[in-house]
């Protein structure tokens, strides 16, 4: 009885298992083939990227707070 026991919680735990893998790898298994094929994926950048949007958002603030147009007692001012 005991060992019927234990094999049905080893079997259990073995489906459990298997599904678990699978339903990981079945939504990426396009990809996965793709790169056991030998193709190689373009690399990722994220930092690139970033650097661009923080330098167009410097850009931006920096335009924004910058006065369309200096009236001539500020500039005289200033002097």
């Amino acid at each position: 009885m005991v060992t019927v026991l234990s094999v049905l919680v080893f079997v259990g735990a073995l489906v459990t298992a298997v599904s678990v893998i699978a339903m990981m790898v079945a939504p990426q298994w396009r990809r996965i083939l793709h790169l056991a094929s030998g193709h190689v994926e373009p690399a990722f950048t994220p930092l690139s990227q970033l650097v661009v949007a923080e330098r167009r958002i410097a850009v931006r603030r920096w335009s924004s707070m910058s006065p369309a147009y200096v009236p001539v007692r500020q500039s005289r001012a200033a002097a």
